[in-house]
């Protein structure tokens, strides 16, 4: 078996795991390991063909991790509304409770239980508020 061959034969054995896996990283990994063997198949230097896999490889992955792509640091859970559906809707307060230092709470009704309720940053008035976090059974809201 020719080297080139064995380079294929791994390229082919990287897409394999990528379906098991679901990222992109190791196609780009796969893109070296065809360079290689394209580099195996016409210069025919084993050495010449690591670099080129090696090089191509590496380009090809940072390039994607800097892509959007690529990896996205991760959100936070309790303002995110695509992981709870209560991010972004509104609850009706009537009665704060001032605890000091700006900070105001509330017991309010929402979805059929008694929340509680905390404003973010702003003057304490009865009506309608935007859930702008959730942390365990308290709402955080600023007004709408």
């Amino acid at each position: 078996m020719s080297a080139w061959m064995i380079w294929l034969s791994l390229a082919g054995l990287v897409v394999i795991l990528e379906l098991f896996t679901g990222t992109f990283y190791l196609l780009m990994i796969a893109l070296g390991l065809v360079a290689g063997a394209l580099t195996a198949l016409f210069h025919g230097s084993g050495e010449m063909a690591l670099i080129v896999a090696a090089i191509v490889g590496a380009t090809t992955t940072t390039l994607l991790h800097k892509s959007k792509y690529g990896w996205k640091p991760s959100k936070n859970a309790a303002r995110d509304p695509n992981v709870n559906m209560d991010i972004g809707q509104t609850i009706t307060v009537t009665d704060w409770q001032d605890q000091g230092n700006g900070r105001h709470v509330a017991r309010s009704m929402y979805r059929g239980a008694m929340w509680d309720v905390e404003l973010e940053h702003a003057a304490a008035y009865s009506g309608v508020f935007v859930i702008q976090e959730i942390q365990g059974s308290r709402l955080l809201v600023r007004p709408s």
